[in-house]
């Protein structure tokens, strides 16, 4: 994968350099002016771009001069807020610009196969917005979740209540080591892989 590293941060691209290198092929710049040029090649399929580097008006703008380009947020201080608001003007990614080596391997291979990589708050504040949104219509979940057990089902609702696995194994009296058995047995028998879209076919139902 041809990946371009952005930020004003000499250090910090240095990381991700050791991080991405392996196995693609990478270039960096480091000004707002340089990013669009290069980006509106059209022959970068992944932007690592540093937050301090851009606005949402300048990530728009870039989003139409390379639409081909995923582009992949990381923020010194990520906040879901912030996460939500470059997410509707078109990043695939978000995350700490300090991600672990092995969180930022599975992001990339979650954005080189078309999907969306959020940091776990920005995950949770999308599924509170989703429950807050369902709030008071009719649900009929019966049909949805007949396969689950009646604790699968349980833990399903709690999820898409916007409820932690911390928080969930406390409602249950069980330990968050088999909350998350039962999230992996839940995205088996649903057409849900991962929290997020768990929360959001139970909100729907």
């Amino acid at each position: 994968m041809l990946i371009l590293l952005a930020s004003a941060n000499a250090s910090l691209l240095g990381r991700w350099q050791g991080l991405v290198a392996e196995g693609n092929q990478v270039q960096e710049c480091r000004t707002l002016g340089e990013l669009k040029r290069l980006a509106s090649s059209g022959q970068f399929e992944l932007v690592l771009l540093h937050r301090d580097l851009v606005d949402a008006a300048a990530c728009a703008e870039l989003r139409a001069a390379a639409p081909a380009a995923r582009l992949f947020l990381l923020s010194d201080r990520p906040e879901p807020e912030e996460g939500l608001s470059f997410l509707k003007v078109g990043i695939v990614g978000y995350a700490n610009s300090y991600i672990a080596r092995e969180n930022l391997q599975e992001a990339l291979r979650v954005m080189a196969s078309g999907g969306v990589w959020l940091g776990q708050q920005v995950i949770q504040q999308l599924i509170l917005e989703a429950a807050q949104n369902s709030a008071g219509r009719e649900k009929h979940p019966e049909r949805l979740l007949a396969p689950l057990t009646p604790t699968e089902r349980r833990v399903a609702e709690l999820v898409a209540a916007g409820r932690t696995n911390l928080e969930i194994a406390a409602d249950l009296g069980i330990v968050e080591r088999t909350v998350k058995a039962h999230l992996t047995s839940i995205y088996c028998k649903l057409p849900a892989g991962n929290r997020l879209s768990l929360a959001l076919l139970v909100n729907q139902a």
